[in-house]
């Protein structure tokens, strides 16, 4: 019994790039079959940046300055980046409730009898994250331009302005993955996905502009990686207001490379860190 269990945890011949690539990809069809069966997820998760775009565009659009305009449309624009880079982000709470879900019912012991790269459950679960952010992103998307934002650029730099959200939403995926195998029940993994997402987006340039926060506030959100996002996809999207003032810190003069660099650091390290910690939980 003992030589047939350590048979079956012998990794099959090949190579082991493609066989973790491959693996990757079963546990992302596993779950995005699993989403698919329960549209509630989609569906909750929709809720609440709908409820944001309403909130902020109808109640205080015409109250907040934005550059030198009050009007309601520079509001509108201006946040739309923000609500767009608040929800990717929020999945991050999702993806670490769903790993803990896992590691609870013991699936994760299952994989481990597998055949299987180590890191491949963790991948497949984040890439499947990742596509469901992006079909959260297309719909409320489709939301905005209803309460009438637009994108002022071609087609090639809004495509760019979505791919660095979700770049930066997948590098906070594997910080969910951190904390769901750091945790004991799917519920504390939420709590704790979300408890650090507060400040982190509301310090930051999403909701207002950085210029008006106190100055200890304001380098704050202009270090923040989530403020570079938001600053790159409203480059991108052409949502600067008219007389906004770009603060004179590096990620903001340079917001693109800056979001791109702050989400590859980002998934290097929680990435190793998250795989090291399946290794021990699961061990």
């Amino acid at each position: 019994m003992t030589a047939a269990s350590e048979a079956v945890r012998v990794a099959p011949p090949g190579n082991p790039i493609s066989r973790s690539f491959r693996d990757s990809m079963v546990v992302a069809k596993r779950n995005l079959i699993r989403m698919g069966r329960i549209p509630e997820m989609l569906i909750f998760g929709l809720i609440q940046p709908i409820m944001f775009v309403v909130l902020f565009t109808y109640v205080f659009g015409g109250s907040i300055q934005v550059g030198s305009s009050n009007s309601t449309q520079a509001y509108r624009e201006f946040l739309m980046a923000g609500i767009f880079a608040q929800t990717v982000t929020f999945a991050t709470a999702g993806a670490g409730a769903g790993i803990a879900d896992d590691m609870h019912k013991g699936l994760i012991d299952r994989f481990r009898s597998l055949p299987m790269a180590r890191g491949a459950v963790l991948t497949g679960r984040t890439l499947a994250d990742l596509v469901q952010t992006a079909l959260t992103l297309v719909v409320l998307a489709v939301v905005a331009l209803i309460v009438g934002w637009r994108a002022h650029e071609n087609i090639g730099k809004v495509l760019a302005g979505f791919g660095v959200l979700l770049l930066l939403g997948y590098a906070f995926s594997w910080i969910g993955a951190l904390i769901g195998l750091a945790v004991r029940t799917p519920e504390a993994a939420t709590s704790g996905g979300l408890i650090w997402l507060f400040p982190l987006t509301f310090i930051s340039n999403a909701f207002v502009d950085a210029n008006q926060m106190p100055a200890f506030l304001r380098h704050i959100a202009e270090w923040n990686p989530f403020s570079a996002t938001v600053q790159a996809s409203r480059e991108l999207f052409g949502n600067l207001p008219p007389g906004f003032r770009t603060p004179d810190a590096w990620p903001m003069q340079h917001p693109v490379l800056a979001s791109l660099m702050w989400s590859v650091v980002i998934i290097l390290a929680f990435r190793t860190l998250a795989v090291r910690k399946y290794r021990r939980a699961a061990g």
